[in-house]
């Protein structure tokens, strides 16, 4: 099964080595890349159950990760280590996560060529077995989870407001800060 929230072999090593030490401080990988080039950067994508995640957790993450990389040792060389959350434009990883975002705009890419493609975007439609249902065009779709190399929510005002009242009604922002920015995206929408 194609696994999303490690691709290559090296993440999904390191997969297995910080994801129980993540999931014991009370949170879920989203995303692990390894990213070389000039500097090698190891990128973890970290939530809580409920997709939010503070600063400071992410230092916490960090630091837990740390220990436990310096004592496995899986990578060869130096790397900068980056946790932070997946954002509001954030990569769709788990079938979970295709049913959590139903109604919401996404890009959705496959290994291989479906129909003639391999890129699709339109709006999410939940999941139906391990079938990621997609809204295009040419109407609704069927993707089996394991054709999908890459998907991610798109940008829109819609998913801002969405995340900005999930925040609003957890606590982390006042009435004033949701309504100053909503004022924002309505003046934005009408130009």
């Amino acid at each position: 099964m194609n696994d999303l929230v490690a691709k290559a072999a090296i993440d999904r090593r390191i997969a297995e080595i910080i994801t129980p030490v993540v999931e014991d401080m009370g949170f879920e990988v989203v995303r692990i890349r390894l990213m070389t080039g000039k500097e090698s950067i190891l990128q973890v994508m970290a939530q809580s159950p409920d997709g939010t995640i503070e600063v400071d957790d992410c230092g916490k993450i960090s630091t837990a990760i740390s220990a436990v990389m310096d004592v496995e040792d899986p990578i060869l060389d130096a790397y900068n280590l980056e946790v932070s959350s997946p954002g509001i434009d954030r990569p769709l990883t788990r079938l979970k996560d295709f049913a959590q975002w139903e109604g919401f705009e996404a890009k959705i890419e496959t290994d291989e060529l479906i129909d003639g493609r391999r890129r699709f975007k339109g709006q999410l439609a939940g999941v139906e077995g391990d079938e990621v249902l997609i809204t295009i065009s040419e109407g609704t779709i069927g993707l089996k989870f394991e054709w999908l190399s890459d998907a991610k929510l798109v940008l829109t005002d819609e998913l801002i407001r969405d995340v900005l009242r999930g925040r609003k009604d957890a606590g982390q922002i006042d009435e004033t800060q949701f309504d100053e920015i909503e004022t924002i995206i309505d003046g934005e929408e009408k130009t």
